[in-house]
């Protein structure tokens, strides 16, 4: 139950759109950003993590329409502690990595509510202004009247296929408790490009975060998914 409301799980995302950028970022800055959590950064080279920003577009859901910014951290998965660079690789081609939702601010009240409430995701209300639709899409997220972040994503060129489905483990951190939560996605008309984001940062403690982390700076890659159907599973608390 949220704010009165029934939710059944898993909580089904029919119809979203998104864009994002994958940053290399150096482990000990990022490590210490979430080190309360218990997980550890992936490395996918010698003391580089990886850290996505992501802007969505919710169309149709379960929790109704709303805008998210996150920011994820790809993480080990937690049961395993330490390794190498190659190990770390194995786990991210085979599906044994997660994704670390460390920042996650939205402009809905209830998906706030139920993203804090079911899953421990760190959501907060902040203002959008998106534009997913033109070639270029961008990005704008504030809270508290402070700039978040502005970014936008130059086009790439189209995966083949219609998409990969996939499940990944998403983890969360609120109040002391670190969760992992099933979440499955399936893309269609995904494009991607090496490089191709402009980010601006502004002066929210978020932003004072990334800029810890030596953003901006250019991206690995970027992507955007003009239809994307997502589930969430519930979630189960890793001290359980």
């Amino acid at each position: 139950m949220v704010l009165g409301t029934p939710v059944e799980m898993p909580v089904q995302v029919r119809t979203a759109t998104a864009f994002m950028a994958v940053f290399s970022v150096p482990v000990s800055p990022a490590q210490a950003l979430i080190d309360h959590t218990g997980l550890e950064l992936l490395k996918y080279r010698p003391g580089r993590g990886l850290c996505t920003l992501v802007f969505v577009d919710y169309v149709d859901g379960d929790l109704g329409p709303y805008n998210e910014f996150g920011v994820c951290f790809l993480v080990r998965d937690h049961a395993r502690r330490g390794g190498g660079v190659a190990r770390d690789l194995r786990a991210l081609a085979t599906g044994g990595a997660g994704a670390l939702i460390h920042q996650l601010p939205v402009d809905g009240e209830f998906t706030r509510a139920a993203g804090r409430g079911i899953w421990g995701f760190p959501k907060i209300l902040a203002d959008f202004d998106t534009d997913h639709r033109s070639a270029t899409k961008r990005g704008t997220v504030s809270c508290d009247d402070a700039l978040i972040a502005e970014m936008s994503v130059a086009p790439g060129l189209p995966m083949p296929g219609k998409g990969i489905a996939a499940a990944l483990a998403a983890y969360s951190h609120l109040d002391g408790v670190t969760r992992r939560t099933t979440w499955n996605m399936n893309p269609s008309g995904v494009r991607t490009r090496i490089g191709g984001a402009t980010l601006r940062l502004g002066t929210h403690p978020i932003a004072e975060e990334l800029r810890g982390l030596g953003l901006p700076r250019h991206a690995l890659v970027t992507s955007s998914i003009p239809d994307l159907k997502m589930a969430f599973g519930e979630a189960v608390s890793l001290g359980d």
